[in-house]
């Protein structure tokens, strides 16, 4: 079901669901296919108003403040991603059995017939640093590649634009892959599973599923993670192509079929000669940064998708060593006075920050934000004893405060009750006086930053800025 099964699009009436970053550019494409394009948005502010008048003045309709109607004729819907399938407009579309495309499926269905293959990625969490990983990985191989999707240069211009690539190293998000039913991966790993995003699918069921459907019709390997059955039990429901296999990465020693870590060496069992007696070394845990365990299993999952494509394992090790995770994940900021300082922001979740806790012996913990319905009785429960201590900020740090009084009461609790400029900078000094020597200071919030910082990066800015502050004044 690959490429250009919509030949003609010359006067096809295609509906764009959504203006954005998704939305703009697929209008664009269409129209200049040929299509006969109507661009619908809910909201009608300066900003869309602006967005309109591009779009108009190329020739494409929009409609503003109405994202509920179906347009007159529509043959085809192309949807932003984030637009969530209860939508009345997508009812109307099915009553009238009008397809509904994402702007992923779009991409998939215009790749020429010799266009790149895909290895790609999904998962609750790593997906971005998994996918700069393999990328990195394979531009050390010596392959034509970029890091595309939900990250970077967009999947459209990947597959539209002048460059030629060999393969395509791509991220994508669980509502992405709702609306991308045709696409078919080389090879794909689901990292792991845990709950977000609920209020878009519905349940936890509905949103496994959508992340399982990155396996459907898989040629060569369904990577999952041994240690969360989850993303294996959606590896036995896919249909996949004859003689594609599942290979597991897990942390622990590896069996055949699977990469893991022995003796500080990532190990390849999976894509070896005999693998039932023998094991390829691709790369040392150190060549891994951060080291961290959940960081470990990004790389692992990332050679998986690199051997499964052919990549040798030289090229896993060069890629690797190459590769700089992004800003505000488990960035080491500084020592002070023999204690690190550690800007996670990027943690939002509390699957994130409970696998950056995991990387530290012993932990003043920054915390809090907007809990967007996340319960914290876990995450407390399995981190209470590598914490020293935990300092509380943002509009939802009672639910955090209430499981630390449940779960780890003896450990000492400061409630920052303010959300001005200087907050994290009293937050920063607070942790300083909870910390002795060999702790790590770690922000890692659980929580979403909107509630005090316009975004994560803008938290994890402040949070540098205060560790520098202190420093200053050691």
């Amino acid at each position: 079901m690959g490429s250009g099964q919509v030949t003609d699009w010359q006067g096809k009436i295609v509906t764009v669901a959504g203006l954005g970053v998704s939305g703009i550019p697929a209008a664009k494409v269409l129209h200049g296919l040929g299509a006969k394009v109507t661009v619908v948005n809910d909201g009608d502010d300066a900003r869309a108003r602006a967005q309109a008048e591009e779009l108009e003045a190329l020739g494409i309709a929009v409609r503003l403040g109405d994202g509920a109607t179906l347009p007159e004729g529509t043959e085809l819907i192309v949807t932003a991603p984030g637009w969530k399938p209860d939508k009345p407009l997508f009812a109307a579309a099915r009553e009238a059995g009008v397809e509904i495309w994402g702007d992923v499926e779009l991409a998939w269905r215009l790749r020429g017939p010799d266009a790149a293959p895909w290895l790609a990625v999904t998962g609750t969490n790593g997906k971005t640093t998994t996918v700069q990983m393999l990328a990195s990985i394979l531009k050390a191989a010596g392959l034509r590649t970029a890091a595309v999707g939900n990250i970077g240069v967009s999947l459209l211009d990947a597959v539209l634009g002048e460059e030629q690539y060999d393969v395509l190293a791509v991220e994508l998000s669980s509502y992405q892959l709702h609306w991308a039913p045709s696409l078919r991966a080389h090879s794909a790993a689901v990292l792991n599973l845990a709950p977000d995003h609920l209020d878009w699918h519905g349940s936890m069921e509905a949103y496994a599923a959508d992340k399982g459907r990155i396996y459907e019709g898989n040629r060569v390997a369904c990577v999952y993670n041994v240690a969360d059955k989850a993303t294996e039990d959606l590896v036995r429901e896919a249909d996949v192509e004859e003689g594609c296999r599942a290979i597991g990465f897990t942390l622990a020693s590896p069996a055949p079929s699977q990469l893991g870590v022995v003796d500080g060496i990532l190990v390849d069992r999976a894509f070896v000669e005999d693998r039932q007696k023998n094991a390829q070394e691709l790369a040392e845990v150190s060549d891994v940064d951060p080291p961290a365990p959940h960081n470990i299993a990004n790389a692992l999952a990332a050679a998986a998708l690199a051997r499964a494509f052919g990549v040798p394992p030289t090229a896993v090790r060069d890629g690797l060593r190459a590769f700089t995770p992004d800003a505000h994940r488990i960035a080491h900021v500084a020592d002070v006075d023999q204690v690190a300082y550690v800007d996670d922001s990027k943690a939002t979740n509390t699957h994130a920050a409970e696998a950056s806790l995991a990387a530290y012996e012993s932990i003043v913990w920054i915390a809090g934000g907007l809990a967007k319905g996340a319960v914290f009785e876990e995450l407390v429960a399995k981190s209470a004893e590598r914490l020293r201590g935990v300092v509380l900020i943002g509009a939802d740090r009672g639910l955090i405060r209430e499981a630390l009084a449940r779960h780890a009461p003896e450990v000492p609790v400061v409630d920052l009750d303010r959300t001005d400029t200087g907050a994290m900078l009293a937050a920063v000094q607070e942790a300083r006086r909870l910390a002795v020597a060999g702790d790590t200071v770690l922000l890692a919030p659980a929580c979403a930053s909107m509630d005090m910082f316009a975004n994560y990066n803008k938290r994890g800015d402040a949070f540098a800025e205060a560790v520098r502050e202190l420093g200053a004044g050691a």
